[in-house]
């Protein structure tokens, strides 16, 4: 059994096109050290595996949560989809022995390494699709990501920096915190941006990341320090 057909077998998914599988398993930085791979690095499947994740959770919260505003059901979304949860989801099927990449960022194991970890979880979702298709999509969705949902729900896991701030400052304050990007660096693979949180116009913390999302929890998390 090929290193490929082992994974397709730990995900119950065999692909007619293993070309795009071969793509959503490489990383930028093998083609480094492989120039004569043949096959591209996985960020464009990225891009489009993010959009057709978010798109799979949104549907599946939509309908299972009828009562709940768009408010709450974005805070579950977010939950279920940040770079953390993903990375967590692709270990369970020990997805990063099977990502192609440099010796350099394989001997990465701690935040760098959950990042490649949450694209390519991402890439080989944007695989799936493209070789069979949204129905088929959810179907991988539902059983790796959806299925954490109950756990999301029992602990309160889904309360985030963001949320929990919100909550604090709209009782004590009576404004809703806000986010500002103050600083973008790096380049556009690899991104870092620095973001500060408002209450009003006041000018509270700041906070940096490899996404807004990320720059605006950390953010979030600082300003929790003054006001728990």
């Amino acid at each position: 059994m090929s290193k490929f057909e082992d994974l397709e077998k730990k995900i119950g998914f065999s692909f007619e096109n293993l070309s795009l599988l071969k793509e959503a398993l490489t990383h930028r930085s093998y083609l480094n050290e492989r120039p004569n791979w043949n096959f591209p690095h996985n960020e464009r499947l990225e891009y489009l595996g993010d959009a057709v994740l978010e798109l799979a959770v949104t549907e599946a919260l939509f309908h299972q949560f009828p009562e709940l505003p768009e408010g709450e059901l974005t805070v579950y979304r977010a939950a279920l989809v940040n770079y953390q949860m993903l990375s967590k989801i692709a270990l369970s099927f020990n997805l990063d022995e099977f990502i192609l990449m440099s010796k350099g960022e394989a001997k990465d194991v701690g935040k760098g390494r959950e990042v490649i970890l949450a694209n390519a979880i991402e890439a080989l979702i944007g695989a799936i699709y493209l070789d069979q298709g949204f129905e088929v999509t959810k179907r991988f969705v539902t059983h790796f990501v959806l299925s954490h949902l109950d756990d999301i729900l029992k602990s309160g896991s889904y309360k985030d920096a963001k949320s929990t701030l919100q909550e604090i400052i709209q009782d004590k304050l009576k404004v809703t915190p806000t986010y500002k990007v103050i600083e973008e660096s790096g380049p556009a693979h690899q991104k870092t941006f620095r973001v500060g949180v408002y209450f009003g116009n006041e000018f509270i913390e700041t906070g940096t990341g490899n996404s807004k999302q990320e720059a605006e929890l950390e953010a979030a998390r600082q300003a929790l320090k003054k006001y728990q």
